[in-house]
């Protein structure tokens, strides 16, 4: 995330062209009645993955180049609570020749500003050797299309 992202105009829902969903869960809530913070980083995962499977048309399975994850940061700014449905949202920070940095921000029930925000980075590797592999240009068609 750039120092800029720290400016909460940027931070706002309508900067995140990709957005989904997520149910907390009476499970996610920890003694002191918060999402616990590890559950932030389930959510950062569960919005890059629908990502690259629904936009960018990933198959873990199948593909001979697929993501995989090397750095994900978390900044927490304010407690979610079950029962609350998070909006998470994504746009594509940066693209590089392997990689791609996803910034994420988690919204809470009528909050226009994140409780939650950071990134997540993804590196092309073959499948065969798990060394880093150039982004397929189809992938980097889409992402360029989220940034």
């Amino acid at each position: 995330m750039t120092d800029t992202a720290a400016n909460t105009d940027i931070l706002k829902r309508e900067n995140f062209p990709y957005r989904i969903e997520i149910s907390t869960r009476w499970a996610d809530n920890d003694m002191l009645q918060h999402v616990n913070n590890v559950a932030y980083y389930r959510f950062f995962e569960a919005i890059v993955v629908r990502f690259q499977m629904e936009e960018a048309g990933v198959d873990w399975l199948n593909d001979g180049v697929s993501p995989q994850a090397v750095e994900s940061l978390c900044r927490f700014h304010r407690p979610l609570s079950f029962p609350e449905t998070v909006e998470a949202g994504l746009r594509v920070e940066k693209i590089g020749n392997s990689s791609v940095t996803f910034e994420i921000a988690l919204f809470g029930e009528g909050q226009d500003t994140p409780a939650a925000s950071g990134h997540f980075v993804h590196v092309f590797v073959d499948a065969d050797t798990l060394k880093s592999h150039p982004i397929p240009e189809a992938k980097k068609r889409v992402f360029e299309k989220f940034r």
